[in-house]
């Protein structure tokens, strides 16, 4: 079956972000596509940004490459380059191993909805470019490698 119905899939706004963290993101809700599609080797999420929420903490991946179009409303798309408007139909791509922390940010009044595609070493080892936190396979570290007691979700 090829067609998704997103009604049938859940929607969650979960985080494993540790506190204060996971405010932010507190706004994002999301769907994983993947497994109901039959997908395991891509992920694929379908993701509404409230008014207010941001995608992420602003990361980067080791071993994973992202891509996000946006379907509908608009977002900030904050990277180490600055701040860009996105729109309906704008794309985006970070390659893994770059170390250019990116994150979206709807700070507008009404949806920004979207959809963020992965491939890689899902589980693999990445960092957040304006916060004291690490993330790999076993969790959420400080830079110093002290863990947060967080569990990472993926």
């Amino acid at each position: 079956m090829p067609k998704l119905d997103l009604d049938a899939i859940p929607q969650t706004n979960r985080t494993g972000y540790p506190a204060p963290f996971n405010e932010p993101v507190q706004g994002r809700w999301y769907r994983r596509l993947g497994p109901p599609g039959g997908l395991t080797h891509l992920r694929v999420s379908h993701v509404v940004l409230k008014p207010g929420a941001w995608s992420s903490q602003r990361h980067w991946h080791d071993a994973e490459d992202e891509f996000v179009v946006i379907l509908s409303g608009e977002a900030e798309l904050v990277d180490d380059s600055g701040v860009r408007l996105m729109r309906a139909g704008d794309c985006a791509s970070f390659p893994a191993g770059e170390q250019n922390g990116h994150c979206l940010r709807n700070v507008s009044a009404a949806d920004c909805v979207l959809i963020a595609v992965a491939a890689g070493d899902h589980d693999g080892s990445g960092g957040y470019s304006d916060i004291d936190m690490m993330f790999s396979g076993d969790g959420y570290f400080h830079k110093d490698g002290t863990p947060y007691a967080s569990d990472r979700i993926r």
